[in-house]
């Protein structure tokens, strides 16, 4: 089992609940609220030559008067990979973005995606052990929406269709511009059905969000 934990998290709320789960499996943690203060504790463990080999962070920090270099979860998960590449990283957080948490595991390698929810104590306690036991863990609630083969990638028509729509052009307009450029569908109809699908692959509330969360995960 693990001997060194770091939780990033800045909710009161959920910190208790996850010394909960740790004093269940008769284990501690150190506490941060910032991503740059977890950062700098992962350094100077590793400088000290005694690691953490646990990191639980959640993806969403409220901002303040702080100014921080790393602002979210994800950037501390980067920036830790960079540093300390074999890391045990268990994501404690309320997003259920199938692409978001397919990008977690693909490029950022976690361990676990635990979702924050009526659930999340159980899971947490399950996902902790399976990570220490070599395997990987996802929330149910979301793990459906990762095998929904519908989701699963965003191809080429999708990039251009959002870029199109980043640039704040109209259905109509981008329907044109397909026409002219010969790619299909270049319906209005369709492009709203790809719109829709888009929505629902990002959890995106309408299309303004929806060009907001693709710029966020380097889609365009």
């Amino acid at each position: 089992m693990f001997k060194k934990i770091l939780v990033a998290e800045d909710s009161d709320g959920h910190n208790i609940a996850v010394k909960k789960v740790l004093d269940q499996l008769f284990l501690t943690a150190t506490y941060e609220r910032y991503c740059d203060d977890a950062f700098l504790k992962i350094r100077k463990a590793m400088q000290d030559g005694a690691p953490y080999d646990l990191l639980i962070t959640d993806l969403s920090f409220m901002p303040d008067h702080r100014e921080a270099r790393l602002a979210s979860g994800e950037d501390l998960i980067a920036a830790i990979r960079s540093l300390q590449p074999e890391l045990d990283i268990i994501v404690f957080s309320v997003e259920d973005r199938s692409l978001q948490i397919q990008s977690l595991f693909k490029k950022h390698h976690i361990a676990a995606y635990v979702f924050k929810g009526r659930q999340s104590i159980p899971q947490l306690v399950n996902a902790i052990g399976d990570v220490a036991g070599g395997k990987s863990y996802i929330s149910p609630e979301v793990s459906a929406k990762l095998h929904d083969k519908s989701l699963d990638e965003i191809d080429d028509y999708d990039v251009m269709l959002l870029r199109q729509m980043a640039a704040g052009n109209k259905t109509n307009d981008i329907a044109a511009h397909f026409r002219k450029i010969n790619l299909e569908p270049n319906s209005v109809s369709a492009i709203e059905k790809r719109i829709n699908r888009l929505k629902i692959s990002f959890g995106a509330q309408n299309g303004m969000h929806l060009v907001s969360l693709a710029k966020d995960l380097k889609v365009i």
